[in-house]
């Protein structure tokens, strides 16, 4: 062991002379400084030429900042943030993400609600996305709170015709008698702090499909409300009961809603779903619903 580690620093030693001798070689040039003023300096393992009276001119910081603005986000704050403390500042400000919220197109839907967390804003409308789990019926009638479960109860089939969201393989599918289902949202839960709630107000979007048989009549129905920290309704949307005549195009309907000025203290989102059919027929020949969405929308929609 004595004799390698012998070995590897007579190497370092022999690699510093060669960079010795390769900095004496460089040519007199305006873009070097005079050879007898430079020095070699090892910086994580790589020599570069100094002058030796060189001073660090730190980049201004708007510099950096317009630099990071084509970095990934994630990269900005799980990297460059941990580096130094001016890169820290950078990465912390607030007008570097305006800035970033600019460029992307997330605009607020009211100008007169500002977020004091302009970083959480952005990526609160960069990752929108469905609040409801398991929409489509692929793992069953998992995450869903079964309310009625009347006739032949809540069933599972393939689509009678197919989905304009081609993804759509299974609907939930009610019975002769009412069948309706609902899930709760926790906002905390999924990322929407209370002090953001109440003081961006963002507009929750919901949508739901429903689609009826031909040979038998059904109607749809749906609830969906929003609630504070003790579940009392704080704004709720319940349109009129949607009906379908026997013999008809089985088409594919969207119901489409969008909550705004709802106030302060939204903290959960409760969605409720359903129907029958109204020909009382044995089996599953009521209305088929799937697809349903919650969105929390912080940006202004393009």
């Amino acid at each position: 062991m004595k004799r390698i580690a012998g070995q590897n620093q007579d190497e370092t030693t022999e690699t510093d002379h060669r960079k010795k001798q390769t900095l004496a070689n460089l040519p007199e040039s305006p873009l070097h400084p005079p050879r007898d003023k430079m020095s070699v300096s090892q910086v994580n393992g790589k020599f570069s030429a100094l002058p030796h009276d060189a001073e660090v001119i730190p980049f201004p910081l708007d510099v950096w900042e317009e630099i990071f603005l084509n970095l990934p986000p994630h990269f900005v704050v799980c990297v460059c943030r941990l580096v130094c403390n001016e890169w820290k500042d950078v990465a912390d400000s607030e007008s570097f993400w305006k800035e970033r919220c600019r460029r992307e197109g997330y605009h607020l839907n009211d100008p007169t609600k500002v977020p004091r967390d302009w970083r959480m804003f952005y990526f609160l409308s960069k990752n929108r996305r469905n609040l409801i789990k398991n929409p489509r019926g692929e793992d069953g009638f998992q995450r869903w709170n079964i309310v009625q479960n009347g006739g032949d109860k809540w069933s599972l089939e393939n689509p009678r015709l197919p989905h304009p969201n081609p993804a759509v393989k299974k609907t939930f599918v009610t019975s002769y008698y009412m069948c309706m289902k609902e899930q709760l949202i926790d906002l905390e839960k999924e990322g929407y702090s209370p002090s953001f709630m109440d003081e961006i107000q963002p507009h929750i979007r919901i949508s739901d499909w429903f689609q009826p048989r031909s040979d038998c009549g059904s109607f749809y129905e749906c609830s969906v409300q929003l609630l504070d920290k003790r579940k009392h309704v704080v704004q709720e949307f319940r349109p009129e009961r949607v009906y379908f005549p026997q013999w008809n195009d089985q088409k594919w309907n969207q119901m489409v809603h969008v909550f705004k000025d709802y106030g302060p203290g939204v903290r959960y989102v409760n969605f409720c779903h359903g129907g029958q059919d109204t020909k009382f027929w044995a089996g599953h020949y009521g209305i088929r619903v799937t697809e349903s969405c919650v969105e929390v929308c912080p940006a202004l929609e393009n």
